[in-house]
């Protein structure tokens, strides 16, 4: 006999006893819960004080718990998390802004460098587990991304036939890269045209996936017309930032190039930003078009519901990533 299918009046004829088990019986055969969401904090870039100091923040997804986790005076800057690591680029113990790759766990412990090759100022992305990390080495050291295993040690060298390359990011399945790239080594030449490119690990199959419009004048010299690609976490399509219409706003374009749409419609600018790992949260970072004050926004996806985590306490809060809390914790 199910439980429904008992009559309200036997129920009220039941002995204590009776009831008493019916009730433990009805207890234990609630279905299973479901698993746990994944416990997520956002960690962000600061700049601390005027003398170019920036430390990573972390916080829990409703903006509370805000903790500076690196507490040091170089620049310490953020692309990417994997699990409960941070991964970033920090000059200290060495030439201001000589960039090498370090990663610490999200309470701001286990800090160990990784990569001593100096690095370009760019994002980065990791495939296999995060077992294998692409990079984007300083120009003066090479023009090529590098790959490299999650102890250092360098993989392979990816030859882009561009005169500009940064912001590498590994498909979910690790077999394509996409990019930024240009036409021209500098923003400020006239025929830069940027793009986000897509290339294989063996520097095969150049392909360009975006295109800015044409009639679109209002984006500046050092404006992005596609900022670093983002990549949603089922591989379908990826995201970046782009000045149209006078306004830095979201982009998406389907992983093959064939379609692209406008992402989100927040009233404020939108930038760097990123997926949370099972694709259900965006964290954007959001500014006045003055560019005086950035923060933190958290974005519900698919519903797009919006909410301001940050302050006014610090002008520049930047470049969000998720990372799980602590296996310590």
């Amino acid at each position: 006999m199910t439980v429904n299918s008992v009559h309200i009046h036997s129920i009220l004829t039941l002995r204590p006893l009776t009831l008493l088990a019916l009730l433990f019986l009805l207890q234990n055969c609630r279905p299973p819960l479901p698993d746990q969401a994944p416990a997520y904090r956002i960690a962000y870039n600061v700049l601390t004080d005027t003398l170019d100091n920036y430390d990573i923040y972390t916080m829990n997804m409703d903006g509370s718990d805000k903790s500076n986790i690196t507490r040091h005076p170089d620049v310490a800057w953020t692309y990417i998390a994997r699990g409960d690591r941070i991964y970033f680029l920090s000059d200290r113990d060495t030439c201001s802004r000589c960039f090498r790759l370090y990663e610490l766990n999200a309470d701001g412990e286990d800090i160990r460098m990784i990569y001593s090759v100096r690095l370009a100022d760019s994002w980065m992305g990791s495939r296999d587990q995060n077992r294998e990390m692409i990079v984007c080495p300083h120009p003066s050291v090479d023009s090529a991304f590098h790959i490299i295993s999650s102890s250092g040690q360098l993989i392979q060298r990816v030859v882009i036939p561009l005169p500009f390359a940064r912001d590498p990011n590994f498909t979910p399945d690790g077999q394509t890269i996409l990019f930024r790239g240009g036409e021209r080594p500098s923003k400020r030449d006239s025929l830069f045209n940027e793009g986000i490119y897509s290339i294989r690990p063996d520097g095969t199959g150049l392909t360009r996936l975006t295109r800015y419009p044409g009639a679109d004048t209002t984006a500046k010299w050092h404006d992005y017309h596609a900022g670093p690609p983002i990549v949603y976490p089922s591989g379908d399509f990826f995201t970046y930032q782009s000045m149209q219409a006078g306004k830095y706003s979201l982009y998406a374009t389907s992983i093959t190039g064939d379609s692209t749409w406008k992402l989100t419609r927040l009233p404020q600018e939108e930038g760097w930003h990123s997926w949370s790992p099972d694709g259900k949260w965006l964290a954007i970072e959001t500014f006045d078009p003055n560019q005086t004050q950035f923060g933190i926004t958290l974005m519900g996806w698919p519903d797009q519901q919006a909410q301001l985590l940050t302050d006014s306490s610090f002008i520049y809060q930047q470049c969000p990533v998720f990372v799980l809390e602590s296996k310590t914790n």
